[in-house]
Formats: C-alpha cells, structure tokens, sequence
C-alpha cells in the first residue's frame, strides 16, 4: 500500500460493495482499524461511508453500524430504500448509493491528491478518470481472489494502483468473540487441521507415508 505522509486522503466506501466483498473473503471489517491505518499513512481528510436504509423496518441490524461509524470518525451518507414491483409481480427493494458517492467524489476532488474507492462496480470507471484529469490519484479497494472476481476488469484498469482486501485482512479484520458461532466453527476447523498435521507427521516419523 504506498501511500506518502504528506497526501492529502479520502475514503470513499460503497457499503454493500465492501460488505459483500469482505463476506467473500471469509472475514468481516473492523471500521476502528480500517480508519486508524490510513490515519498512520497520510493525511485522512475525510472517510464517507455509503448505505441505503430501508425506514419501514421495526429494527434494521445494519443501525448498530450506521450509528457507531456516525460517532467515530465517518461521514455517513445514506437515503432510503425504494420499493417497487418487478415484472414477475415480486416485491423489491432498491437503494443504489453510486450518485451520492460520484456526486461527492467530484465535489472533494479538489481539496485531495488521492482518493481511495472501496468498491469494485465498473460503473464507476468514468468517475475514476474523470478525477484523474484533475490531477487526482486513484487506489480502488476490493478483490481478485474470490469467486467470481467483485472488481470489474475495466476498473482495476482505469485505477493508479488496485489493492486487494484481502492483503488488508491482518490489519483491518474484525476479532469475533470466542463464543460467536462463526468463531467457534473455525476454531473448530483450525483444530481438525492440526489433527490431520499431527497424523501426517506421525506417518512420516513411522516410514509408513
């Protein structure tokens, strides 16, 4: 990640993008570390984080998030979700945030000298140089390394430098309680693993493998 003390920084976070890619990945983000490890690198101007809220619902477990993120150090943009009726008759729900983030993006241009998109929709391939003409570096953030791929190839092409998330994982993942079932079900992993290690070592100790 090459970043120099005296740039000027904004993060641009496309939540559902970065969501979806963290999921992915197999981890999940923790926004204190992220925003401490670009604060270590570069002057951070400012961190927007993007999400679409659906108002409706009782309890949206994604508040918990918003709030936190609102309170410690994030710009938070966010709209409500729209709801509309496909040609199946299915009820849907739509609450794209790339205007929001374009129209910011463009907005900020001139007050930094690199912008780092958290997001891999192509989309936003003209915005990407459009920033660049205006003597704007460009980092993208997402990934290569899951299947399917959730950065579009023209993407990563129009960018400066594209950093993989998953190169990321030691110094932004989020720690699990011991007890949370995801943690609980790798420790588990982890531990079959060195079962199968210890049982390979034993074959070759004994000449039998």
């Amino acid at each position: 990640m090459k970043f120099y003390p005296q740039e000027r920084v904004g993060l641009f976070i496309d939540g559902a993008n970065l969501y979806a890619t963290a999921r992915a990945l197999g981890f999940d983000i923790d926004y204190k570390r992220l925003l401490e490890l670009f604060k270590g690198k570069c002057q951070l101007v400012r961190a927007f984080y993007y999400t679409a809220l659906v108002e409706d619902q009782e309890y949206s477990p994604i508040r918990p998030l918003i709030d936190w993120l609102d309170y410690n150090g994030y710009t938070m943009v966010t709209k409500p979700t729209k709801e509309f009726t496909d040609s199946a008759g299915r009820r849907k729900l739509k609450g794209n945030m790339d205007i929001e983030l374009a129209i910011d993006v463009l907005e900020m241009a001139d007050h930094l000298t690199h912008i780092v998109l958290f997001s891999g929709d192509g989309d936003f391939r003209r915005l990407v140089e459009a920033v660049q003409r205006k003597g704007v570096r460009v980092t993208v953030v997402s990934t290569v390394r899951s299947q399917p791929s959730m950065v579009a190839d023209e993407l990563r092409r129009q960018a400066d430098a594209f950093m993989d998330l998953l190169d990321l994982q030691e110094q932004v993942e989020r720690e699990l309680p011991r007890d949370h079932p995801r943690a609980r079900s790798e420790a588990e992993s982890s531990d079959e693993e060195e079962a199968d290690f210890e049982e390979d070592e034993d074959l070759y100790e004994s000449g039998t493998a």
